[in-house]
């Protein structure tokens, strides 16, 4: 582990991997990495919960299933989905699988999709249909996260043994028991849907995404 003296951050990133990560998500967790003290305490504290179940896994040589859940599986859910998988690369944490399903059904929502765009994500169409499946690449080698609206049960996703992460306060309201989940924990956020056909639609989009990936960063910091 290597120690960034003036920002007290550990950085023990396998550089093999990080290599391949685009220049600009690459750049943009960099940045994220240098601004963990703008999280506050308490969410640190919540936050840190996930840091031990990842550590527990990895005691136990299992892989590691997080699932992120939001009521439609649009917007937030797929952002937990996206930035785990490219936290996890980032430090160098092998073993990790993400998900993210919703309450319902609906599509992986464009203003979402364009928001990881202007990070520099490249997201690819595969199936197009009223809930099209997408590719979203952020290296030349990772595999991609595969990203589409589904149930938080859906057979693509783990049936045991995973840590339910609840990305909104409706989904954590309306799911009272999920089957196989180990570990469920509320990381609620504000919805940018409030904003959608607004002046402001692409700056709160931007706003959550940028969240999310910090606090994704600091989770995976912490192993």
């Amino acid at each position: 582990m290597i120690y960034n003296q003036k920002s007290k951050i550990a950085v023990h990133q396998d550089q093999a991997a990080v290599n391949h990560m685009y220049i600009s998500i690459k750049q943009y967790c960099d940045q994220l990495a240098s601004e963990f003290q703008l999280i506050p305490q308490e969410r640190k504290e919540i936050l840190n919960k996930i840091s031990q179940y990842i550590i527990l896994k990895q005691k136990e040589n299992k892989p590691i299933n997080l699932v992120y859940i939001c009521t439609h599986n649009s917007r937030r859910s797929h952002f937990g989905q996206i930035w785990g998988h490219v936290a996890a690369n980032y430090y160098g944490i092998k073993n990790v699988y993400t998900f993210s399903g919703g309450t319902e059904v609906t599509a992986f929502n464009i203003n979402a999709i364009n928001s990881l765009k202007r990070v520099g994500f490249n997201i690819k169409p595969i199936k197009i249909e009223k809930n099209s499946t997408y590719h979203v690449c952020h290296d030349d080698i990772e595999a991609p996260s595969v990203c589409f609206s589904k149930t938080y049960d859906d057979a693509k996703n783990p049936q045991k043994e995973f840590a339910a992460i609840m990305t909104c306060s409706d989904a954590e309201e309306n799911c009272p028991f999920i089957p196989g989940v180990e570990l469920r924990i509320g990381t609620t956020y504000d919805d940018p849907k409030a904003f959608d056909n607004t002046p402001e639609q692409d700056t709160k989009y931007d706003e959550r995404c940028k969240q999310i990936a910090l606090e994704t960063l600091y989770v995976f910091s912490k192993l």
